[in-house]
């Protein structure tokens, strides 16, 4: 099938054939030869050479005598934004800058961030006499493309800066190999040995005036940047695998001259490093040309090569092409009827387990070799295609549908593969499924007439031990870590930290986990004491609480809160609130598990010695050394550790106010008949119930028996009687709490048959708040992380307590160079 060359408006017509066909006009709107410059906004194509989106832009200048400018940015929404895609990205945007500057292109780069965001691409496009960017297939980049042509007062070009032959002469989608090899390999063929020369721009390198503050990658800390962003900070960069061309093409010229020509033979090796050219992720951001590696490896020749451009050619790009002719890609609509059918009529068939979404992201299944591929995944980024295959189609029996199988890989691969959200990914995701393959006959459970293929099979071929060592070995020289805190931020900073494969060690003076979260047990029932319930309106924290409440460790509460005021009951705005089942420690309890935690320890001291922090307990007593230490303890308590070794930490934990708050816990003979499951109470110091700021009913929690209440006292009352006995203070708030009961006609309760009050200290933080998640020391080690640096929610903690792992991850040390006879211990690599 062949397609017309693009229509392509003004100037632009005047372009190279071989430009040409790669272009695709987004709209109808001509080219300006009055604007100030032709616009290339970079996204995916993430280099200065051989990139026919630069190309296009700077023909088109030099056709209308203007410069050419590139806008590259990086924003905090994309899908899956994380410190791994972010280093990822920046590093690769350093050498393109670079190289820009070389070839005398002005260019800008803008990272969105807090103080630093706009809707500075429509500004530009304003002032452009057209825009260029790259036709990549995948949902959202080509709706963000439309967008932008839809707004653009000028065209708007797409160039594909992918594929060696351009997708869109391909013309429709391939749903099998053989198919798309027998149809393209003329052109293919054709195409295969051109050189890509750079065009030369004829203006001088011009950077309009910017409506933001560009980032000089060349001097800017990229750790210091990507921990200024509002993304997942829970997944680290990989320093195995830097971004940028550099490191790309160094890593093919090691590959191509060493290892290409045995290729073929030596490719589904799992742990073989050296077998596969592991350049996915440099391709996927366009920061390494597919026409240079094509050509460069039809040069050589030979079976090892035919196969490696079999793979890059044929079915990287048969994936590329079917994602720009199947916009639904991410459905299930995208396979084949015949695989829907199946699998849909195999969604009775017993599985043998289902798994959360964190027990998977974790690889807590009860398989070897699938967690060591989800670990290699989680810790190293990559993973090697032949054992990806398994991973993929693994899932399908451990979720109750087809739909959720396909979420999930979705999720897993592009959350932490570098090389994730790439069409090729979408390819093998689609495979797991049945697409681009065909009916496998008998059916068989769950599969149907999907090809089956499970890890217990793959295990026979593979040695799964020195697969598991490689793949659980973390992806830099990890230091062992003391987090001091068993609260809800240092037990998200030390899972975070553990599952990338660092040592961690938790420090808690409690007799379990706990903290503001803790529940107490008493013969009257279980009562939450401190916090009461948590919101989860943050998708980075959402993700997990929904991985909870699947698993059982968390539940909504959907009980009625309300206002209580001098006017009555108001109900609140309808708000999802979680609560942790049978009790709010069960969270920590989960946090906790498979952590090394040393409860009932104080940490009284620590110092920095030798190039070590060396912990001691409050009696002076040597709790070891480590090589990184977080303080995610109450500002208070922190404040005095910190002083001694970090002046600047320790003024900020000095700044923070910590409100105190008197809990009491009852249960009554004759419980109160009430309607609400609780209650925030109108706070007015003139008033006995105004000691009150909250009245909880914590059996109408999922997961609990009993009726018992919970009162908490506001701040202001917490502090005026906060060194007085508990009994007096359990007297003064149930006098408080018959008080607000009587104030909307409700009878008081009764004598209670069980009360006891409990005094928090610090029970939430009332600010500052400077915008930070956490603080880093300036030698990297010293971490510092709790809510009351950004909030004074359960959420605030844990996003903290993340941040703290993802700065320390952020400043690990390049992986050293294993020996060449450890093969066993090396990264998996795909």
């Amino acid at each position: 099938m062949t397609t017309p060359p693009a229509r392509l408006p003004g100037a632009a017509g005047g372009l190279p054939p071989r430009l040409v066909e790669r272009i695709e006009p987004l709209n109808d709107r001509p080219v300006d030869p009055g604007g100030s410059y032709v616009l290339y906004w970079m996204r995916t194509a993430v280099r200065a050479r051989e990139n026919p989106a630069l190309d296009a832009a700077v023909a088109l200048a030099n056709a209308l005598g203007l410069p050419a400018f590139v806008y590259h940015a990086l924003d905090e929404r994309y899908p899956f934004a994380s410190d791994r895609h972010h280093s990822f990205i920046l590093e690769g945007a350093r050498d393109a800058a670079a190289d820009l500057a070389r070839r005398g292109i002005g260019t800008a780069f803008h990272l969105a961030r807090p103080g630093h965001r706009g809707p500075h691409l429509a500004t530009l496009a304003q002032r452009a006499a057209a825009v260029v960017t790259e036709d990549m297939p995948t949902v959202p980049m080509r709706r963000w493309a439309h967008r932008l042509a839809e707004a653009a007062p000028v065209a708007v070009l797409a160039v594909d800066t992918a594929c060696v032959l351009p997708m869109r002469l391909v013309g429709r989608a391939y749903d099998r190999a053989f198919a798309f090899r027998k149809a393209t390999e003329t052109r293919r063929r054709d195409r295969l040995a051109q050189p890509w020369p750079d065009l030369a721009p004829n203006a001088p390198a011009a950077v309009p005036d910017l409506p933001f503050e560009p980032v000089d990658l060349a001097t800017a800390s990229i750790p210091e940047l990507v921990a200024d962003c509002e993304i997942d900070h829970g997944i680290g960069p990989v320093p195995h695998t830097p971004g940028g061309s550099a490191a790309g093409y160094a890593r093919w010229a090691a590959f191509r001259d060493g290892h290409l020509r045995g290729y073929a033979k030596r490719r589904n090796d799992a742990l073989d490093r050296d077998a596969v050219s592991r350049l996915s992720a440099y391709l996927h951001y366009g920061q390494v040309s597919p026409f240079r590696i094509a050509r460069e490896a039809a040069a050589i020749g030979g079976g090892g090569a035919e196969k490696f451009l079999d793979e890059l050619l044929v079915w990287r790009e048969m994936a590329y092409a079917f994602c720009r002719f199947v916009p639904d890609h991410k459905t299930l609509a995208a396979i084949p009827g015949w695989a829907r059918e199946s699998l849909a009529a195999a969604e009775l068939d017993r599985r043998d387990a289902l798994y959360s979404w964190e027990e998977m992201a974790r690889g807590r299944t009860a398989e070897p070799l699938w967690n060591a591929a989800q670990w290699s995944l989680l810790r190293h980024g990559e993973l090697h295609n032949n054992l990806r295959m398994t991973w993929g189609k693994e899932v399908l029996r451990w979720t109750p549908d087809a739909a959720t199988a396909l979420d999930r890989l979705i999720d897993l691969n592009h959350r932490y593969a570098l090389d994730g959200r790439d069409p090729n990914s979408y390819g093998g995701i689609l495979w797991c499924l049945g697409g681009f393959d065909r009916p496998f006959d008998p059916p068989q459970p769950v599969f149907g007439r999907v090809r089956p293929r499970t890890a217990a099979q793959h295990a026979g071929r593979l040695d799964v031990a020195a697969l598991t060592r490689s793949a659980a070995a973390p992806a830099a020289d990890a230091p062992a870590v003391a987090v001091i805190g068993g609260g809800i931020a240092g037990l998200a900073c030390a899972r975070t930290l553990a599952d990338h494969g660092w040592p961690v060690t938790v420090f808690d003076k409690g007799r379990g986990p706990g903290g503001r979260m803790s529940t107490r047990r008493t013969d009257a029932g279980r009562f939450d004491h401190g916090a009461q319930c948590f919101s989860a309106d943050d998708a980075r924290f959402r993700r997990f609480v929904d991985s909870w409440v699947e698993a059982g460790v968390a539940a909504p509460w959907e009980g009625r809160i309300v206002r209580l005021g001098s006017d009555g009951l108001e109900d609140t705005r309808p708000h999802d609130r979680f609560v942790g089942t049978p009790g709010m420690i069960a969270v920590l309890k989960h946090l906790t598990a498979d952590l090394d935690i040393r409860f009932g320890t104080r940490v009284g001291a620590l110092a920095r010695r030798d190039g070590a922090w060396v912990l001691a307990d409050e009696n002076g007593a040597d709790l070891g050394r480590f090589g990184a230490v977080v303080v995610a303890v109450p500002a208070p308590q922190a404040e005095p550790l910190l002083r001694p070794n970090n002046a600047a930490l320790a003024d900020r934990a000095a700044a923070a106010v910590m409100a105190p708050c008197w809990a009491v816990m009852a249960a009554f003979e004759r419980p109160p008949a009430e309607d609400f499951a609780g209650a925030f109470c109108a706070v007015d110091a003139d008033r006995p119930a105004g000691a009150l700021a909250w009245i909880g009913r914590n059996g109408t929690k999922p997961g609990r028996e009993n009726e018992t209440w919970v009162l908490h006292a506001s701040p202001a009352w917490s502090r005026a009687h906060l060194e007085e006995p508990a009994d007096h203070v359990a007297g003064a708030l149930l006098a408080a709490f018959g008080d607000a009961l009587a104030a909307i006609g409700r009878p008081r309760p009764s004598t209670p048959a069980f009360v006891a009050a409990h005094r928090w200290r610090y029970a939430r933080a009332e600010g500052p708040y400077d915008g930070t998640d956490a603080r880093l020391g300036a030698d990297g080690t010293l971490a510092l992380c709790g809510d009351w640096l950004r909030g004074a929610k359960i959420q605030d903690a844990w996003l903290s307590g993340v941040a703290a792992a993802g700065r320390l991850l952020g400043r690990a040390a390049p992986a050293t160079a294993p020996a060449p006879d450890a093969t066993d211990t090396l990264p998996l690599f795909r």
